[in-house]
């Protein structure tokens, strides 16, 4: 349902999220790293966040990725909206152009449901409320977590 980008984006912003409670800012290969997702294409995802001042960042020695005041407070929602636009909100599940009530894909009903309760989740949720479940051992990361 999410671009790649996308997931990489919240898994980073994630990551970024935890290591700031440890009072640490996290470069973009250490973070790449624990996303399990390669370099350059972390560094763009993480250049257009921070573009969009959806996440602060420091250079040079001792630098990193931080967030600043309320950043982390960002909704989920907030991060596909920058990353892909609300076009997956709104897409037919069938992948039709004009699927509508008057002219419906056969999972017009059953998708629009789904894709409905996915709105409401990424418009609840944060960052701030998915690392705390990854900080209180709820939920994992990454695949080594």
């Amino acid at each position: 349902m999410l671009a790649k980008s996308t997931q990489y984006a919240i898994r980073a912003l994630v990551f970024i999220q935890l290591r700031n409670w440890e009072k640490q800012r996290p470069g973009v290969e250490e973070i790449a790293r624990e996303i399990e997702a390669p370099v350059a294409y972390s560094a763009k995802i993480l250049q257009t966040l921070t573009r969009h001042r959806l996440l602060g960042s420091v250079k040079g020695r001792g630098g990193g990725f931080a967030f600043e005041e309320m950043q982390s407070e960002l909704s989920i929602y907030g991060v596909i909206h920058v990353m892909e636009g609300d076009s997956c909100f709104h897409n037919c599940g069938f992948g039709l152009k004009s699927c509508n009530s008057a002219n419906p894909c056969p999972l017009h009903e059953e998708y629009g449901v789904m894709r409905d309760g996915f709105f409401d989740i990424v418009k609840s949720e944060t960052i701030h409320s998915l690392s705390k479940k990854i900080q209180d051992g709820n939920a994992v990361l990454n695949r080594f977590g």
